[in-house]
């Protein structure tokens, strides 16, 4: 009897602890997330940066022009393993876009879409090699690396 009710305590407060450290942890939280390099063409143009996805397929996307660092693009998705993701960016000059995007695995995957500005291709998790093939490079033109930076250039 005395082991059963100390084995029941125990338990009790085994659960509670991990209520409370499940409490603790705030929805925002970056334990079940990841952060991937994306690497994008708008309409000719490279644009580089990072995806954040979370478990439950949400995300952000923020992007920004090799040419001109000032422009930025910054958006939202969702996806699931089965049906792919889409979501939305908006740049600091105004142009807005949609995306689609299939995941490859969990942490890589390639997608299109239109913007104001022109067609999108884009890939994450990727090297800039592996990733050239899921994007529409500007004819002519291959990826290089400049020092810390990628850059396009002439074939």
């Amino acid at each position: 009897m005395k082991n059963k009710l100390l084995r029941e305590t125990l338990l009790s407060a085994i659960a509670g602890c991990i209520g409370l450290a499940g409490a603790m942890v705030p929805a925002s939280a970056g334990a079940f997330s990841a952060t991937r390099t994306v690497i994008a063409i708008v309409d000719g143009e490279l644009f580089v940066g990072e995806a954040e996805g979370h478990l439950n397929g949400a995300g952000t996307i923020s992007i920004h022009s090799q040419r001109n660092p000032a422009l930025a693009c910054f958006g939202q998705f969702t996806s699931t393993a089965e049906r792919g993701g889409s979501g939305t960016l908006l740049c600091s000059d105004g142009v807005s876009a949609t995306f689609r995007f299939q995941r490859l695995s969990i942490f890589r995957g390639h997608g299109t879409g239109t913007s104001s500005r022109g067609p999108i291709s884009f890939a994450y998790g990727f090297t800039p090699e592996e990733a050239a093939p899921h994007l529409q490079l500007p004819g002519g033109k291959k990826f290089s690396p400049r020092g810390t930076e990628l850059t396009l250039v002439d074939l």
